[in-house]
């Protein structure tokens, strides 16, 4: 367990990082920072506060990265995962585009009553993709979380010109229950501009694409698949595997993370030569993370909620990582804290972890950003000001 007295931290403090991901339906990456800049200074008048937008490649990933790097959200109207016409959001930043799939291929994009993942088509994905090539992007930053299909990213594949074909050589429908007639791939139209392209795809899991751990088994349900197309999609999913392995001649369907966001990862792999990284990992790269620790006597971090999960690739655990490589203390804030997870967060190397709450209240009330901002800096008021009065 950490004990805060094995810390340097004094009065004389002169720089203080704020590395938060988004308190999700509450506040932005950067407005929890700002707000937690806004409690130190009360404290410290003098020091340095450094606010950098982080994110785990989920929800909130492209404005952490355009933030931080200065760059610009764009919009295109692309294909929504039931073929209907949906504006979709992405991020450029010199010649990188940073892009979540769920803003074009998202489950929030289909009503519950509406979720079949035989018929949803990650096109959309493709056409951002696209739409960031026309405009010059050259490299590609692509979170791949909360997916609507189950198409092994054969969607995403025709956006850019790939043609799928059946036996007698016709294009097959779109959607995963159609990925088990494709017996052909034409590649004679795919765009020529991706031969000059680079993906890093955010990717924390490690599902294979098919089988029982599978991009079917395990997400299809959530997607509204039941157990009879949950298997269908899985046959699908391996029948397509086999013309793909033959094209290319090696299996990338058992590669850790080719299940992810129903087969979106494997086609990363086999067709656009991606790397995929932790999520976190892919960010903190992308906006220079270990530049900001210079010199930084300590650092907060947190996110919505810290609970058990927070130390398995969430944005608290990889900021924690690096800074300990630069021996930078890290204190944990959180949206709330979950009594059980203290511990294990504190063996994980957190310095402290505390919760912004400060009185019981509504979910309703805790979340209204005005609120949330104004228990953000009293925290990091109050933990500054104990740190200060200790070593007094």
């Amino acid at each position: 367990m950490s004990d805060m007295s094995d810390y340097k931290i004094n009065k004389r403090m002169k720089k203080i990082l704020f590395a938060f991901d988004s308190f999700k339906g509450s506040l932005t990456s950067i407005e929890v920072g700002e707000a937690a800049s806004r409690g130190a200074k009360k404290v410290f008048p003098q020091v340095e506060t450094v606010v950098v937008p982080v994110a785990d490649g989920g929800e909130g990933t492209v404005e952490a990265v355009v933030g931080a790097t200065g760059g610009e959200i764009v919009t295109a109207v692309v294909t929504g995962p039931l073929g209907d016409k949906v504006e979709a959001a992405y991020g450029i930043s010199g010649d990188t585009a940073i892009i979540e799939m769920a803003a074009a291929s998202g489950l929030p994009l289909v009503p519950p009553q509406k979720r079949n993942p035989w018929i949803t088509t990650s096109r959309g994905t493709g056409e951002l993709i696209r739409d960031a090539i026309a405009r010059g992007c050259r490299k590609f930053l692509i979170g791949i979380g909360g997916s609507a299909t189950n198409d092994a990213g054969t969607g995403m594949l025709r956006a850019l010109g790939f043609r799928f074909l059946d036996k007698e050589g016709t294009d097959v429908a779109e959607g995963g229950g159609a990925t088990g007639r494709i017996a052909f791939i034409d590649t004679s139209e795919v765009l020529p501009q991706l031969a000059e392209c680079s993906f890093t795809v955010a990717c924390d899991v490690t599902n294979p694409l098919t089988g029982p751990s599978g991009a079917s088994h395990v997400f299809g349900p959530q997607k509204g698949a039941d157990t009879a197309m949950t298997e269908a999609l899985d046959r699908s999913l391996a029948s397509f595997a086999r013309v793909v392995e033959e094209l290319k001649g090696t299996d990338l369907s058992t590669y850790p993370g080719a299940g992810a966001a129903g087969g979106l990862g494997f086609a990363f792999l086999a067709f656009l030569e991606a790397t995929l990284e932790p999520g976190v990992e892919m960010v903190l790269e992308a906006i220079g993370f270990d530049r900001c620790l210079t010199d930084a006597d300590l650092a907060f971090t947190g996110e919505g909620r810290l609970d058990t999960q927070t130390p398995m690739g969430k944005t608290p655990a990889g900021v924690l990582r690096h800074c300990r490589r630069f021996g930078v203390p890290v204190i944990a804030v959180g949206g709330s804290l979950q009594p059980d997870a203290v511990q294990l967060l504190e063996e994980t190397g957190f310095a402290a972890v505390f919760p912004v709450i400060p009185a019981p209240m509504s979910l309703s009330e805790a979340l209204m950003p005005d609120v949330a901002a104004a228990n953000v800096e009293r925290t990091v008021e109050q933990i500054l000001r104990t740190l200060k009065l200790g070593k007094n």
